[in-house]
């Protein structure tokens, strides 16, 4: 049974283990030093209780940490602060058994709670998972950029995936922050 729920600082270990190969062997993360578990500690915390920092486990809510999705600020400008960029990543050991797409699912239906209006992906291509992924979950593409980020030898392009979380009304409404909402399944 998978579990999904708020990560914790204790989490962070595990969540860097999941994410040091896409950093060390991959294309996926434009990253070229895997940081370690204070360096990732700090990255959950600097959410200041407004993104969302989920995790997937096996088993139960102690069980072992097999993926984790998080959201962040889009863009620094204060007009974008209804929109949120998205990440997710996957133990390689448990990919395309599905805790992905149940921890991604609990991230969008968090974000539409919380009241944020667009959700963007950005996705280093190719990746066919990923973009499986987002789109099973409701995301469009929305662009490339070509040959934007250049590791391990090659040129590689980043597509943008975007979804509706919510209407954008007039005046928009401040999201809620996730220490308030906490993980939603719908």
């Amino acid at each position: 049974m998978i579990v999904i729920r708020a990560a914790r600082p204790e989490d962070a270990a595990a969540i860097a283990a999941i994410y040091a190969p896409h950093v060390l062997t991959g294309t996926v993360s434009f990253e070229t030093e895997a940081p370690d578990t204070r360096a990732m500690r700090g990255r959950m915390a600097s959410s200041d209780g407004l993104y969302p920092w989920m995790v997937a486990t096996n088993g139960d809510e102690d069980g072992g940490v097999i993926a984790y999705a998080y959201a962040t600020r889009f863009r620094d400008r204060p007009a974008y602060r209804y929109v949120v960029e998205t990440s997710i990543y996957v133990a390689g050991t448990v990919q395309r058994q599905g805790a992905g797409r149940l921890l991604y699912e609990a991230l969008i239906d968090t974000l539409r709670a919380q009241g944020f209006t667009q959700a963007i992906g950005a996705i280093a291509l190719p990746n066919e998972g990923s973009i499986s992924l987002h789109e099973a979950v409701g995301f469009r593409r929305a662009g490339v950029y070509r040959e934007v980020g250049y590791k391990n030898g090659q040129w590689i392009d980043v597509g943008f995936w975007q979804c509706e979380l919510n209407d954008a009304v007039v005046p928009p409404i401040e999201p809620k922050p996730f220490s308030e909402v906490g993980v939603v399944r719908i």
